[in-house]
């Protein structure tokens, strides 16, 4: 069996329906532990602007999950009660469904994403995530909104966002790219390259992680529709 990542996005409209949705960062844990086949996840709220910047954005919430396979994942998340509810309450939703090429570092303590062969050619998701040392978290929000004015002007960046699973201490960004080249041509250049230059001089991390992804496919949409819509991921 090859194991499966997805990621989930939701919006949110009303006001009643973002409060749901912020209340859920909490009360949806119990639920989620128990949804069958799932095994490592997390919930993240979003940051405003694509979600580079340390203002909440309140409308956009999302889930990340492994599973054993895709059935697993698509049954599972089509079936469960707490997936149903995050859709009946969204106006939009995006499942994006990946398998790990490479991963390096731990997330709270895990490794959460088993790796298999990698594909140098094709379209990839990218996740980091890490934990910021509070005596470093003024000087990384300094450094982000030059890296998001960069990353949004990027023409070859499919999408992108920036979530956390608490807020301004520790952050993800997600990232889909048409190829490994457009990515690193992106990674190992200014504002980008000389922060995480500065992130090994200084460590400014308690703990980080890079994993790269092979996409599978999506459902629902983003925006309207599918971001995914002019790759080839067949």
């Amino acid at each position: 069996m090859t194991q499966i990542v997805t990621i989930s996005f939701f919006r949110f409209g009303s006001v009643r329906s973002r409060l749901w949705a912020f209340a859920m960062m909490g009360l949806a844990r119990g639920q989620m532990s128990r949804v069958p086949g799932i095994g490592f996840w997390k919930l993240f709220g979003s940051g405003s602007n694509e979600g580079f910047t340390p203002k909440p954005n309140v409308s956009v919430y999302a889930v990340l999950a492994t599973w054993p396979d895709r059935q697993t994942a698509e049954r599972s998340l089509q079936q469960s009660a707490i997936f149903a509810r995050y859709r009946q309450q969204a106006i939009e939703n995006w499942t994006v469904f990946m398998k790990a090429e490479t991963a390096r570092g731990q997330w709270s303590g895990q490794t959460p994403f088993s790796t298999t062969t990698q594909n140098q050619n094709g379209p990839l998701a990218v996740i980091t995530r890490a934990t910021l040392r509070p005596r470093n978290l003024a000087r990384f929000w300094r450094r982000v909104p030059n890296i998001s004015q960069v990353i949004g002007q990027d023409p070859n960046v499919v999408f992108k966002i920036g979530i956390g699973e608490v807020p301004w201490f520790q952050q993800v960004t997600f990232s889909i790219w048409p190829s490994l080249e457009h990515m690193n041509n992106f990674a190992r250049k200014g504002h980008h390259a000389r922060a995480i230059q500065a992130v090994r001089m200084e460590g400014w991390f308690k703990e980080e992680l890079y994993a790269r992804f092979t996409l599978i496919a999506d459902t629902g949409t983003w925006e309207g529709d599918s971001p995914l819509k002019k790759l080839d991921i067949s």
